[in-house]
C-alpha cells in the first residue's frame, strides 16, 4: 500500500532536511531514495537508517524494511510532487533564472544582493535539474521572505517542467546562445526552451527583468509586464561602464539622479550585464543604493566562474566550468580587448553542440587569428582533428596539455583558460 502525499508531507514537517545522497546523511534526515541509470539509492536504506536518517522513502517494496521505510510508487515524483505542495503553502516572491550563459553568476549576485535585506533561499551550487529545484523548494521555512531559483535545461519542455513546479510570479532570461544544441535541436529549439519561461508568466501574470539590450529578448517579452536594465538610455535602470583596468567598474543612475560608483571583481562585458540584472532586481525589491553596491563588490567568483588568480609565475584568467560559442567568443573578445600582458589562450572543445559541433569550432579558430592571438593551446579531440594552424599545440585531453606544460612551464604569462566543464581544464590550471 503506498503512502499518501498528505502522509509525506507531515512526516518531511517534522524531518525538514531531506537528502537524496546517502554519503550526505545527517541526523534525523528524510531520506529520499532516488534511483537513476546508474544507481539505485534503495539499496542504500538500511545504511541511511543506520547513520541516523529519521524516515526513508522507498519505492520498491523489498526495502520497505521497518515502519520507518515509507513505500511510494515512484520517489523523484513524489519528491516533486512534494516540493510543489511546500511550494504552495507560501505567498512570497518567487523569481525564476535561466539563461544560456551567466545564469550560475546572476543568481549568486541576486541572491548576494536581496540578502542585504531579506532572507532568502537560492539555489546551491547549479542544482538546477528536475531534482535540484525541488530540494531547493523544500528548503523554504516560515521565514523565508523571497526564494531565487535558478533553472537549467538540455531538451524542449524541461524549463515549463521546472515552471510548473516552482510557479515563479517573477523571472530573468540572461541570454540566449549556442549551447546544448544536440539535446534542443538547433537554436530554434533553444530559444523556444528558454522562453518557455516567459510563456508560463504570461500565463500567470508574472513580471520579467529584461536586458534592454538585447533585441531578442526584447521582442521575445513583447506583451510581458517587464522591468528592464542595461547601458541603453532606455532602461529603467540604466548603468555605464568605467573602463578601469580589466575589472568591472560601473556608474549606475540613483533614484535622485546622482551616479552610484560600483567596482566588481568580475571581468568582461558579459558579467557587466549579469551585475545589472542583479542591481535591477534588488532595486525592484527596494533593497538601498549603497547595500547594492556593498553586495556587488563584495562578491568573488568561485568554482572556475570567471576567475582571476595571481600565480607565483602567471595570471590565470580561469572561465573553464562550461563553454557554448557564444560564451567563447565573448570571453575571447574581452581578452583581446584586456590590458592584461603576454597573453596565452588554452582552450577545451565545447560540448554538446551536436552536428554543427565541427562547424562551431572552426568559427572559434577564425575567431583566434582574426583576434592576433599567437601563443594557443588547443585541448581536446574535436579542436585537434579540425584545427589547421601548426603554431597552434594541440593535445587530446587535458591530461596530455599538463603533461606537456609540466615540462614546458610558461612565466610570465596571462593566460586565459576556457572549455566545456568535460574537458576539465582546471587540472591544467593547478601547475599554472
Amino acid at each position: 500500500m503506498f503512502s499518501s502525499l498528505t502522509e509525506i508531507y507531515n512526516i518531511f514537517l517534522q524531518h525538514p532536511d531531506v537528502v537524496t545522497d546517502s554519503r550526505n546523511l545527517v541526523p534525523s534526515c528524510f531520506f529520499f531514495a532516488l534511483r537513476g541509470e546508474r544507481f539505485n539509492g534503495n539499496h542504500f536504506a538500511a545504511e541511511a537508517l543506520e547513520k541516523g536518517a529519521a524516515m526513508v522513502l522507498v519505492d520498491e517494496p523489498e526495502y520497505k524494511i521497518n515502519p520507518q521505510c515509507i513505500l511510494v510508487e515512484d520517489v523523484l515524483k513524489t519528491l516533486q510532487e512534494l516540493a510543489l505542495h511546500h511550494r504552495k503553502q507560501f505567498n512570497i516572491p518567487v523569481l525564476a533564472i535561466t539563461g544560456t550563459n551567466g545564469k550560475t553568476t546572476t543568481k549568486e549576485l541576486v541572491s548576494r544582493v536581496l540578502e542585504t535585506r531579506y532572507n532568502v533561499i537560492s539555489t546551491t551550487g547549479n542544482l538546477n535539474n528536475h531534482i535540484g529545484v525541488p530540494l531547493t523548494l523544500l528548503r523554504l521555512k516560515r521565514d523565508t521572505h523571497i526564494a531565487v531559483i535558478e533553472m537549467g535545461a538540455n531538451h524542449p519542455g524541461e524549463i515549463d517542467f521546472l515552471c510548473r513546479i516552482a510557479l515563479p510570479d517573477h523571472g530573468i532570461i540572461t541570454n540566449i546562445g549556442k549551447a546544448h544544441l544536440e539535446g534542443f535541436g538547433g537554436f530554434e529549439g533553444v530559444i523556444k526552451t528558454k522562453t518557455e519561461l516567459y510563456h508560463f508568466l504570461a500565463d500567470t501574470n508574472g513580471k520579467v527583468f529584461v536586458n534592454a539590450g538585447d533585441s531578442l529578448l526584447m521582442q521575445l517579452s513583447e506583451g510581458l509586464e517587464k522591468i528592464t536594465y542595461g547601458f541603453t538610455a532606455s532602461a529603467w535602470l540604466r548603468g555605464s561602464l568605467e573602463k578601469q583596468g580589466d575589472l568591472n567598474s560601473f556608474m549606475i543612475g540613483q533614484t535622485d539622479g546622482e551616479n552610484l560608483p560600483v567596482q566588481s571583481k568580475l571581468f568582461g562585458d558579459y558579467n557587466a550585464v549579469n551585475i545589472l540584472a542583479s542591481a535591477c532586481i534588488g532595486r525592484y525589491f527596494e533593497v538601498s543604493d549603497q547595500d547594492i553596491r556593498l553586495a556587488v563588490e563584495s562578491y568573488e567568483p568561485s568554482n572556475n566562474r570567471s576567475q582571476v588568480k595571481t600565480t607565483l609565475h602567471n595570471i590565470l584568467i580561469l572561465d573553464a566550468y562550461n563553454a557554448n560559442p557564444s560564451s567563447m567568443e565573448a570571453a575571447l573578445r574581452f581578452f583581446a580587448s584586456s590590458d592584461y600582458l603576454n597573453k596565452m589562450v588554452i582552450l577545451g572543445d565545447m560540448l554538446e553542440l551536436g552536428n554543427e559541433s565541427d562547424e562551431y569550432h572552426k568559427h572559434i579558430l577564425a575567431l583566434l587569428e582574426e583576434l592576433s592571438f599567437e601563443d594557443v593551446y588547443l585541448v581536446g579531440p574535436t579542436f585537434t582533428r579540425i584545427n589547421t594552424r601548426r603554431e597552434f599545440l594541440c593535445f587530446g585531453d587535458s591530461i596530455l596539455a599538463k603533461l606537456w606544460l609540466e615540462h614546458h612551464a610558461p612565466e610570465g604569462k596571462s593566460i586565459l583558460l576556457k572549455g566545456s566543464r568535460g574537458m576539465k581544464l582546471e587540472t591544467v590550471a593547478e601547475i599554472l
